[in-house]
């Protein structure tokens, strides 16, 4: 009994010009739910990049995450300002995430480019698919909920510099990236509860969410989607809000003097991860929800996505992954020491704090100590 599985075409008749439908094999009907049309066959090995390029690109994303969580574990401990530490903590969550999402997605890409393996022999019930499809999901989600997390934190440590200074320890930090993570992993999860497919993706190297038309599918696609596209916005209009603020601050002629220049290095790196991350995602989510909202091309089967939106898909998504490669640059090459070799007038001037003279004495004591300790 057919199961609504593909008929499959007899060898002996493709050069002809006529095919023949055979009955699906038991094989075939026990098949997992990853595999549409063609996608899991030897049609697409030709199109396939070389293995040395994801190797070596893998490798320069793992080796720039890993020096930059080096840098940055070794400045938390020495540093002792809680604004700064407290940022340093989202950091080293952005950077650890970006670093087990190559980790664990080039741990199947690059051996799979190496190996040319049968996904249907290897992964028949798409276990490894489906864990791949969640990676994807889970740490394409996390650094754009890290950065409007993080754009928040910011906008609250500018306009409510005392209130965020006492409350924002690095417990509490830590306790947001969880959250964070928390709320990745839940929408990464919905596929398994129901809500929309992870498939194989040509040319059958990666597995991600399903842009089919069914309800089910395009109610995830524009989840991910929108959420991402929300978190992007986010973060530039608090970023933009915190710019102009600091920008006042700065070219003000009563406060020039007064200036923090932590807070100024800790927004220009905001600002050059949010950039990064808009110009890596937003063609990917902006393709994504587009597809899905658009009516389906007609003459393909109901599973099936035509090949013109499977190359756009896997070119934005290869944009997309340079995201991972960029972020920890943009906190290499953004830092004070850098910053001061390139423009020698950025010193350190005396805290924010002091634009605020009726605060307690006692409380303007730590504020200071915790400038000049920056």
């Amino acid at each position: 009994m057919w199961d609504g599985t593909p008929a499959l075409l007899e060898p002996g008749n493709v050069g002809s010009g006529t095919t023949t439908a055979t009955a699906p094999s038991s094989d075939s009907r026990r098949l997992g739910s990853c595999f549409r049309g063609a996608n899991g066959t030897e049609e697409h090995k030709g199109d396939i990049a070389s293995p040395w390029f994801s190797t070596v690109f893998g490798i320069i994303g793992l080796g720039s995450n890993l020096f930059a969580l080096c840098v940055l574990v070794s400045a938390s401990r020495r540093m002792h300002s809680r604004s700064r530490s407290s940022f340093l903590v989202f950091l080293c969550g952005l950077v650890a995430t970006d670093f087990m999402g190559l980790l664990v997605t080039f741990s199947v890409v690059v051996p799979y480019h190496f190996l040319r393996f049968d996904w249907r022999r290897v992964d028949p019930g798409c276990h490894l698919c489906g864990f791949m499809g969640f990676a994807m999901v889970f740490f394409g989600q996390c650094p754009l909920l890290l950065s409007a997390t993080m754009a928040g934190e910011r906008f609250l440590g500018i306009y409510r510099p005392f209130s965020h200074s006492i409350s924002m320890s690095k417990r509490r930090a830590w306790t947001l990236v969880s959250a964070v993570w928390a709320v990745g992993f839940c929408l990464a999860l919905l596929p398994f509860l129901g809500l929309g497919e992870y498939t194989l993706q040509y040319p059958n190297s990666w597995c991600f969410l399903t842009l089919l038309h069914d309800p089910r599918n395009v109610a995830f696609s524009l989840l991910f989607a929108l959420l991402g596209m929300f978190c992007v916005g986010l973060s530039f209009l608090l970023n933009t809000i915190s710019v102009v603020a600091l920008c006042r601050l700065y070219h003000d002629a009563e406060s020039v003097q007064r200036r923090r220049d932590s807070e100024v290095e800790m927004m220009v790196q905001l600002v050059g991860i949010m950039l990064v991350a808009s110009v890596c995602w937003l063609p990917l989510l902006i393709l994504i929800a587009q597809t899905v909202l658009q009516d389906a091309p007609s003459g393909l089967a109901p599973n099936e996505i035509s090949r013109e939106t499977e190359k756009k898909l896997l070119i934005c998504l290869r944009a997309a992954t340079w995201n991972q490669i960029l972020d920890p640059w943009v906190y290499i090459l953004f830092r004070r020491a850098v910053l001061r070799r390139i423009y020698p007038s950025f010193k350190p001037r005396p805290s924010i704090i002091s634009l605020y003279p009726m605060i307690n004495p006692s409380l303007r004591r730590k504020f200071t100590q915790e400038s000049v300790l920056q």
